[in-house]
């Protein structure tokens, strides 16, 4: 495992090959301590890890929290509804507090873009020696969604020895809301890293032409791309076209809490266009995996017989691999502060 150059974890643009596999030499050991039946070690003992989430979670919150707790640091939760925010204090304070608490990571989760990159910048300001990992940030990013992602289909294709670089040239279907996705967005940072190509599939309004140009040139504040040579980006509004060459499927949320606009014209007839069926999957003569985060709305992205019974269907994988993937992130924050 080489030097972890990251204080924070905020998005996955600014990371480097060598970033990846950081993550997966850890993600892996993890999982086989997990698989030997050793549920902790004392690896982040003394470490006070804060979940603050201010917008509703189950999967990533109790995945984070119990990864932190299988590494045997000391976690503490943060409440909305019974903190001082109802009293007027700013989310920023908020955050403040919990680092002069003494914790060393905040994990952060906001409805909004980038108020983890304010918190980091507030605490570096600071000199604060607290690091801020990314749970999700508005329409922004959702980084270890997209590393546990890269690692689930990794392992798919490559079960005895983790290769992400298996998924070069491979085309991974991206299926429903992009545009409100922060999901999505780190699943095309992953994935074109190592070399796949996207085809992202639905209708206009929920994923724009300029979607297709999304990798070409490096977030605001960042200088370069680490990455030599991505994976491409296509568009395709067909479901049946698009699932005849994919060699995955990642099912999408629609996330109607998110929608400003009337964006569909109805529920009915996007299912009718995008809800992944054995009928529809019947079209690709492989045996794809399927992906989707969670929480799924059966029938309307995807069939409960897909989800229940299709063999290579790679949800439960997924929140499986959730927890050593995000004990490899806190394990490498943690270790930032002694480089």
């Amino acid at each position: 495992m080489g030097n972890w150059s990251h204080k924070h974890i905020l998005s996955l643009s600014n990371f480097s090959l060598d970033d990846y596999k950081s993550v997966f030499e850890l993600t892996e050991r993890f999982k086989s301590l997990n698989n030997a039946g050793t549920k902790k070690i004392p690896a982040l003992q003394g470490n006070l890890i804060t979940s603050i989430f201010f917008e509703a979670s189950t999967r990533t919150r109790n995945s984070f929290e119990l990864a932190a707790k299988r590494l045997s640091a000391d976690v503490q939760s943060f409440s909305p509804s019974s903190s001082s925010l109802s009293k007027g204090e700013t989310l920023i304070d908020t955050a403040l507090t919990y680092a002069a608490m003494g914790s060393d990571i905040l994990i952060i989760r906001h409805s909004s873009s980038h108020v983890p990159l304010e918190i980091s910048k507030k605490l570096d300001a600071s000199n604060s020696k607290t690091s801020v990992l990314n749970a999700g940030d508005g329409l922004h990013s959702h980084p270890s969604q997209g590393l546990l992602d890269l690692y689930t289909l990794s392992k798919f294709f490559s079960p005895k020895l983790l290769k992400p670089e298996i998924l070069n040239s491979k085309q991974i279907l991206i299926l429903g809301d992009v545009f409100h996705s922060r999901v999505a967005r780190s699943n095309i940072w992953a994935l074109t890293a190592f070399g796949a190509n996207i085809i992202l599939c639905g209708p206009p309004t929920l994923i724009p032409e300029e979607f297709t140009n999304f990798v070409s040139s490096s977030p605001p504040n960042q200088i370069k791309d680490p990455i030599p040579s991505r994976g491409s980006i296509t568009i395709s509004r067909s479901l049946e076209d698009s699932i005849k060459s994919a060699d995955a499927v990642i099912v999408l949320r629609l996330q109607k809490e998110r929608m400003t606009e009337n964006l569909l014209s109805s529920i009915k007839s996007y299912s009718e266009n995008y809800c992944l069926t054995p009928e529809k999957l019947s079209k690709n003569n492989k045996d794809i995996p399927i992906l989707h985060p969670g929480p799924i709305n059966r029938g309307i992205e995807i069939s409960s017989r897909i989800v229940d019974e299709y063999p290579n269907c790679l949800i439960n994988d997924q929140v499986s691999n959730g927890i050593p993937t995000r004990m490899a992130l806190l394990y490498l924050l943690s270790k930032y502060k002694k480089n």
